[in-house]
């Protein structure tokens, strides 16, 4: 694996690789390991946090603390509890969940409690959510697995249509193309659930 990377520095990893280099630097502090990994996921969670709603400039600087954080916290990852992925980009949402909430504390008056929202869900919040997401996974479990596949490389693993078509050896094209068809469906699925 190690001489792929070397020789390919552009090659997208696969679930496995990234859990091995996460493993590495987890373990034995390997910079060249983390050097591959920041050098996969710096566009990945930047392009991930921008489609949040964050400015370039933010979405560049939570993307440089994600990966610091990764440097700095990896002897806590598990590799039995969640893929590397998943981990690193949880990471980049708390790190941005929490420069909203320190602006938002910023907008506020401390003082003046009639301003204080309460930002835990109600039960009702919560229950529709969970139906929500029950209605969705339901909708995308009915896809035709070619359209499922992308979705799921989109979404789960956060990968971008170009990335997905080098992955699966498919023009750029027939990668967005399937995306539309699986939104279509989906919303058409879902349209008169939610």
């Amino acid at each position: 694996m190690d001489q792929a990377i070397k020789s390919n520095p552009t090659e997208v990893l696969d679930s496995q690789q990234m859990t091995a280099l996460l493993v590495r630097v987890s373990k034995e502090r390997d910079k060249q390991a983390f050097a591959c990994l920041f050098q996969h996921f710096a566009p990945r969670v930047k392009s991930y946090i921008f489609k949040l709603g964050s400015d370039e400039a933010m979405a560049e600087e939570l993307a440089q603390q994600t990966l610091l954080q990764v440097w700095r916290k990896a002897h806590l990852f598990d590799d039995s509890k969640a893929a590397a992925s998943t981990w690193i980009f949880r990471i980049a949402r708390n790190l941005r969940l929490d420069l909203i909430r320190k602006e938002k504390h910023f907008e506020y008056d401390d003082h003046d409690l009639t301003q204080i929202e309460d930002e835990s869900d109600s039960p009702e919040k919560h229950l529709d959510r969970m139906q929500h997401t029950a209605i969705v996974r339901e909708a995308v479990s009915q896809l035709p697995p070619e359209q499922a596949e992308i979705v799921h490389l989109s979404f789960y693993e956060g990968l971008s249509h170009g990335d997905i078509a080098e992955r699966l050896d498919l023009p750029l094209g027939t990668v967005k193309s399937r995306m539309r068809l699986a939104f279509k469906r989906v919303k058409d699925t879902i349209g008169g659930t939610l």
